[in-house]
């Protein structure tokens, strides 16, 4: 499945947003992330990453295929060798940007990326909370 269809089956949908397991299930097999906001305060990565992030009034995330980066101020003080280090600049060096838009034109959350994407509305009550996206984890090998 590519991402626009996906996008196309989770548009429309309804706050508060809930995959099923048998949807986060097949995203995971067909290598689709979903990524879409929750409360005022996260950033949820669903399917081939299942992850959150914190991003309260918005924020930048670092993705790769394994998932979110920390920030480097998280990560430095879990880290105690060289190699440790070296594997998360190696990490940063290849991971891609999604930043999270808190409350632009109304709409709760938005998120803005270069990695090739299909976007989806999440509604409550009428009106547009969330626009999510849906992109390939392929898109996340490194260059």
């Amino acid at each position: 499945m590519t991402p626009q269809a996906m996008a196309e089956q989770l548009d429309g949908r309804e706050y508060p947003f809930v995959l099923d397991k048998g949807e986060k299930h097949f995203l995971k097999q067909q290598g689709l992330v979903v990524v879409y906001g929750a409360s005022d305060d996260l950033m949820e990565l669903d399917g081939a990453i299942y992850d959150e992030f914190g991003c309260y009034n918005g924020g930048t995330v670092l993705v790769d295929k394994q998932g979110p980066l920390d920030s480097w101020e998280t990560a430095k003080d879990n880290m105690d060798t060289e190699e440790e280090f070296q594997a998360y600049f190696n990490r940063k060096r290849n991971a891609k940007q999604i930043e999270a838009i808190w409350c632009k034109d109304g709409i709760a959350w938005q998120y803005k990326t270069d990695i090739p994407h299909a976007t989806f509305k999440i509604m409550e009550d009428g009106d547009v909370y969330c626009i999510g996206i849906v992109f390939d984890i392929k898109e996340l090998e490194a260059t």
